[in-house]
């Protein structure tokens, strides 16, 4: 009885019980299907059946790492705005209405299009000069899927380098720069777990 009376007040038996609480409101109180959309906090209970509470850790490491290089990719997204709206302004004066690209905004979506490489088929150039423009926005485009990940894999490995190396200080020496699996220092020869 302990254990269920414990459950019922725990986080994920309160969670539950918001859960539940709409599919029986909304037979009592017409118009209450609304609150249906509560029942999407079970979606919460996956962190307990999957046991991803452990990784919270590394999550913590990861978000370190957006944020630091949150800066850098928004130099990246201006750069490829910039980009993405100098070569649709290109198009649509090579292309013109004629072949579809009716504006500029049209022509600027074209061109973010293209470059992300998802590529909708709605519009394409169809002179030569629009083609072999069109082909570089492509080309570019794989090129610029790399350098995010590059960014933030950088500052990924750079967060993971700082928590080992604030892991392993020696207490005694206070030196720092020991391996994560270390189990003395490697300048005094103390334990490092202290």
């Amino acid at each position: 009885m302990g254990d269920k009376r414990r459950y019922i007040f725990s986080f994920y038996g309160i969670i539950d019980l918001l859960a539940i609480i709409p599919t029986y409101l909304s037979v009592i109180v017409p118009g209450s299907r609304y609150l249906l959309v509560i029942r999407s906090l079970r979606i919460l209970r996956i962190f307990r059946v999957l046991k991803l509470v452990q990784y919270v850790d590394e999550a913590e490491l990861l978000k370190r790492a957006l944020k630091t290089s949150g800066r850098k990719i928004l130099v990246f997204l201006f750069t490829v705005l910039m980009m993405v709206t100098i070569m649709g302004s290109m198009l649509y004066t090579i292309e013109g209405a004629e072949n579809g690209f009716t504006s500029i905004p049209r022509s600027i979506y074209w061109a973010i299009v293209t470059l992300t490489t998802v590529g909708f088929g709605d519009i394409a150039p169809q002179t030569g000069l629009g083609q072999a423009l069109a082909s570089v926005i492509m080309i570019v485009g794989y090129g610029i899927i790399a350098v995010p990940t590059g960014i933030v894999t950088y500052d990924m490995s750079q967060v993971f380098k700082d928590s080992e190396n604030k892991n392993s200080i020696c207490s005694y020496c206070k030196e720092e720069g020991h391996d994560s699996a270390a189990i003395y220092c490697k300048y005094c020869g103390s334990s490092l777990s202290q």
